[in-house]
């Protein structure tokens, strides 16, 4: 069974989780999605879990860690994602909204609050839930253990969501909602909202790029807007940086508008 795990733990402790789940389950695939989260950005964490996670087989059980909640009193939980088709995905973390998008882009889901402490490493540390909850957890179901075991479903998990955005004439507005290692500019504004054409012309707080379907449409460090493999409209500069260019950070509104 394939187990994937995302983290803001950098390097080391990682490593803990994966010798906990192959000491339970020593068939586990073991997946890195990411372990270079921005430390306790959630809503990053949350955007990388749900752009990937529904490429996995059904079957997958996703561990996604991002925390800074951990040993406080905010839950545990584990969630059965349905897909329309076929299958399910499980995810395993903590009740902070990290799961929720990737749980809601794989279908319909039940969340349930991790309680049986059987499930648990015998020695639970109060700053490493990753490894003594969340890794074991994960195992136990990858190999083949109800969900149900962990303890009760519940309905007031904590939710998060990157809202939607809008179109409005000849613009759209949204919010950026991930800026990732190349410096592009992720929106929450989808696909389906957008009818620009490349070559069209686009203004950024007075700045200007042109849509196009691909970076290398445009000369180097010249920026352009396109709708990324994610499925959300992205600002990207080529070969450089648009957070940089348009000075946006992780939560900014912006408001694209095409000239006639």
């Amino acid at each position: 069974m394939i187990i994937t795990l995302l983290t803001d733990f950098g390097d080391m402790y990682p490593a803990s989780m994966k010798g906990v789940i192959l000491s339970i389950d020593p068939n586990a695939n073991i997946v890195d999605i990411s372990h270079s989260v921005l430390r306790h950005n959630v809503r990053a964490g949350a955007f990388m879990l749900m752009a990937c996670a529904r490429y996995f087989p059904s079957g997958t059980v996703h561990i996604a860690v991002v925390d800074p909640g951990v040993g406080t009193k905010r839950r545990a939980i584990a969630i059965n994602a349905v897909p329309k088709d076929h299958g399910n995905h499980y995810f395993i973390g903590p009740d902070n909204g990290i799961l929720i998008p990737a749980a809601k882009s794989v279908g319909k889901f039940e969340v349930y609050e991790i309680t049986n402490k059987k499930l648990f490493n015998q020695d639970v540390s109060s700053t490493f839930h990753g490894r003594d909850i969340f890794a074991p957890v994960g195992a136990h179901i990858s190999k083949g253990m109800d969900i149900a075991d962990v303890g009760r479903r519940i309905s007031d998990f904590v939710d998060l969501d990157f809202g939607k955005g809008k179109k409005m004439g000849n613009a759209v507005e949204g919010r950026v909602i991930f800026i990732d290692d190349f410096g592009n500019i992720v929106t929450n504004i989808s696909s389906d909202l957008i009818s620009f054409q490349p070559g069209d012309i686009m203004e950024i707080d007075k700045k200007s790029a042109v849509f196009q379907r691909s970076y290398g449409f445009c000369k180097h460090g010249e920026p352009l807007a396109l709708i990324g493999s994610h499925g959300f409209l992205e600002l990207a500069e080529n070969q450089g940086s648009a957070a940089n260019f348009f000075k946006k950070k992780q939560g900014d509104e912006i408001i694209i508008i095409r000239y006639p």
